[in-house]
């Protein structure tokens, strides 16, 4: 059950951001813009019946608020959705270059916007990753292996320096594998693992627990390994 309830818990925290933060903004501006109106409409010429109008009023914020709290969220997706549409044109391309521009001249701005833009770029694009294979490397230090994605090859500077074949790999932490490590290396000092990315985010994701069947070891082959690596450690 764990997987579908932190996939609710996510779904309503992201819902109430956005009703808390654009939402409940829209909504009051709605509930203020027909409360208007509505008084316009009725324009009561007596002190009487306008105390009795306001009080009418207040309670229909009252329950427009209770009761049509989502008009706020809906009318903000429908403007998320716009917007969208209208930089997606001619005109809202040049706007788009337009307000990047002047945000890359603004002190302290143009320090944070081109690190988030990169950021939300990278998340929310219809390009993904090609991760080739999966790999074991000797990280952080010899004798120690991690296991990796390969992303890519090198950079050209490093690999001209080196000359030889270089591999570009992301090594996930456990157990959140969308954060580790980006590292370089000799295309000779990375191992094959004959397993899919699946089996590898798994693997990590379990600290190790969750082995691809193809890789595991049975009782009787950790066994001899034992007992052959007992006369070794004796000499």
């Amino acid at each position: 059950m764990l997987p579908t309830a932190l996939t609710i818990a996510i779904i309503v925290y992201v819902v109430t951001l956005i009703q808390k933060y654009i939402g409940h903004p829209i909504n009051y501006a709605t509930m203020q813009v027909v409360a208007y109106f509505w008084q316009k409409i009725a324009s009561p010429e007596n002190q009487q019946a306008q105390l009795a109008l306001d009080a009418t009023i207040a309670d229909y914020n009252i329950w427009w608020d209770r009761y049509f709290w989502w008009v706020g969220f809906v009318l903000a997706i429908i403007a998320i959705y716009l917007v969208g549409r209208l930089l997606r044109s001619f005109f809202g391309r040049i706007t788009s270059r337009l307000v990047h521009s002047v945000l890359l001249k603004l002190p302290i701005i143009k320090q944070l916007y081109p690190s988030v833009k990169q950021v939300t770029d990278f998340m929310l694009s219809e390009k993904k990753i090609d991760f080739s294979r999966v790999v074991a490397v000797e990280y952080p230090r010899e004798g120690i292996f991690s296991i990796g994605l390969v992303t890519g090859s090198g950079m050209r500077s490093v690999s001209d320096r080196l000359a030889g074949e270089l591999l570009t790999i992301f090594i996930p932490s456990s157990p959140t594998p969308i954060t580790g490590y980006t590292i370089i290396v000799k295309r000779r000092d990375a191992i094959d693992l004959d397993i899919d990315m699946d089996d590898a985010l798994r693997f990590t994701i379990s600290g190790g627990v969750l082995v691809p069947p193809n890789q595991r070891f049975s009782v009787e082959e950790i066994k001899k390994m034992r007992q052959e690596q007992l006369p070794a450690q004796h000499k």
